[in-house]
């Protein structure tokens, strides 16, 4: 006959089930930008918010802290992570030749169908800079970024960008809070739609670089 296991066992696979999973909770807020670099991380308003103890709470933060995306500060207590400058410029270079490469393969690859989803796609954000809907178009550049590595038609591009993308999330959605940021990256997609829809790999490289550079530019705020 099978036995169950002690209580205490359980009670001590059900806290590490609920903070494992509340650990995943935070991480997709912290990576989607929901919750942005800085903001100060409250044991008991998370506890709140996610209908918790204060215990699984704080398991998993000290999980988050293991992986970068939380840091412990004196006097201030549980942060979401502020990296160096120097990291977050290494991971900005690296997605800068991911995604030039991309665009470079899209304007060679992209089917017709595909190039007009792109500029439907794009002539769409084109609303949202006027009405200054920040959140809406940080969204929907998530969406275009992707049509354009879904446009290179190869796999293993595509995962790796999507997974370098995914460190520095919280940092390209930040950047819409700058003032007129939403009307320069508009015009910096622009530039990439045109190449792309002519069938110029060369220029679209070059638009897309430059895009992601100024990404890396406008970062620095939310850096130190």
């Amino acid at each position: 006959m099978n036995q169950l296991k002690p209580e205490s066992d359980l009670d001590l696979a059900g806290k590490q089930t609920r903070a494992g999973s509340l650990r995943q909770r935070i991480a997709d807020e912290i990576l989607s930008g929901r919750l942005p670099p800085g903001t100060r991380l409250e044991e008991q308003e998370l506890a709140d918010r996610f209908g918790v103890s204060r215990t699984p709470v704080r398991e998993a933060l000290k999980a988050l802290v293991e992986t970068g995306l939380v840091e412990i500060r004196p006097h201030r207590g549980a942060l979401v992570a502020i990296p160096s400058r120097q990291h977050m410029h290494d991971l900005f270079e690296v997605m800068r030749e991911l995604e030039a490469i991309s665009a470079r393969y899209a304007a060679q690859r992209m089917t017709a169908a595909e190039r007009k989803k792109l500029q439907d796609f794009h002539d769409r954000t084109r609303i949202l800079v006027r009405d200054g809907e920040i959140d809406a178009y940080a969204a929907m550049n998530v969406g275009f970024h992707t049509l354009i590595y879904e446009g290179t038609h190869n796999t293993a591009l595509v995962e790796n960008t999507m997974a370098v993308r995914q460190r520095l999330s919280p940092f390209r959605r930040a950047q819409f809070r700058l003032v007129g940021r939403l009307a320069s990256s508009f015009a910096e997609h622009d530039a990439v739609v045109r190449a792309i829809l002519q069938g110029d790999a060369a220029a679209a490289e070059v638009a897309m670089a430059h895009h992601i550079g100024t990404v890396d530019t406008v970062s620095e705020e939310f850096t130190r």
